[in-house]
């Protein structure tokens, strides 16, 4: 492997990390929107760079994805690529779509960060188990997985949203009737 391939799969594996990690903490900061109500200046800024953290990992993993891919086109072919690179394409694809309509407000948020946190935690497995030397899947086998990923996101986000709603409305009414 060349220098230049080493450095996109270490760009990549950090953008990945960095991506996942950043999130992990839009949901919390989403989480604690939630829990008070409102979001404070200091929130919107500590959100603002979240974001972008996130944009940046997106671009670097996509510039580094498309030419690991294309490498490995260049030596093996379409028809002979891996299920794990289409498994990686069809991860990025949702992450981007699902980000942009986001971004666009038509996704509802029962749905949207599930859907986002889902695809980070399956990029993080993908690359896990490309380190692991685990990547002779078919896709069937991965989009199964993404699928249970995407599902236990969105339950996890909803149940902890419905938790906190419920938390919320308690001590409202709570001051109210005091």
């Amino acid at each position: 492997m060349t220098t230049f391939l080493i450095l996109m799969v270490i760009v990549q594996t950090f953008a990945i990390s960095l991506g996942t990690g950043s999130s992990t903490l839009a949901i919390i900061n989403f989480f604690a929107a939630i829990a008070d109500g409102t979001i404070d200046e200091t929130e919107r800024r500590m959100m603002g760079i979240v974001y972008k953290v996130l944009r940046i990992a997106m671009v670097a993993i996509l510039l580094s994805t498309v030419l690991l891919v294309a490498n490995t086109y260049s030596q093996t072919g379409l028809m002979n690529l891996p299920a794990f690179y289409f498994a990686q394409a069809f991860t990025l694809f949702v992450l981007y779509v699902n980000a942009l309509l986001m971004t666009a407000h038509l996704v509802p948020s029962t749905f949207g960060p599930g859907i986002q946190a889902g695809s980070w935690y399956t990029l993080g497995t993908l690359a896990a188990l490309q380190i692991a030397g685990t990547t002779d899947f078919k896709f069937l086998a991965f989009f199964l997985g993404y699928i249970a990923w995407i599902v236990l996101a969105i339950g996890i986000v909803n149940g902890v949203m419905a938790i906190l709603k419920s938390k919320k409305s308690t001590v409202d009414k709570t001051k109210t009737d005091n």
